[in-house]
């Protein structure tokens, strides 16, 4: 369940940097994208918080961190 926790948030971190450049239907397109993608990722995280009884917000943290570290590059 964790590494579908991670795809969502990854998806919701990528989306907001496709923003750049963009205006008017193109930029609200993809707007919309994020939009879906994040609560996609908050609400998944939420229905596990809840169906597991783990603290929602650590849960979260968790998935935040493992995407970033997931992305970092060794070399910097």
């Amino acid at each position: 369940m964790f590494r579908t926790h991670i795809m969502l948030e990854r998806s919701a971190e990528q989306e907001p940097a496709a923003l750049a450049g963009l205006a008017g239907e193109e930029y609200n397109l993809q707007w919309a994208r994020w939009l879906r993608a994040a609560e996609a990722a908050q609400g998944a995280v939420t229905a596990h918080a809840e169906a597991s009884g783990e603290n929602r917000y650590e849960l979260e943290q968790a998935v935040k961190r493992a995407v970033r570290h997931a992305t970092e590059d060794p070399a910097e």
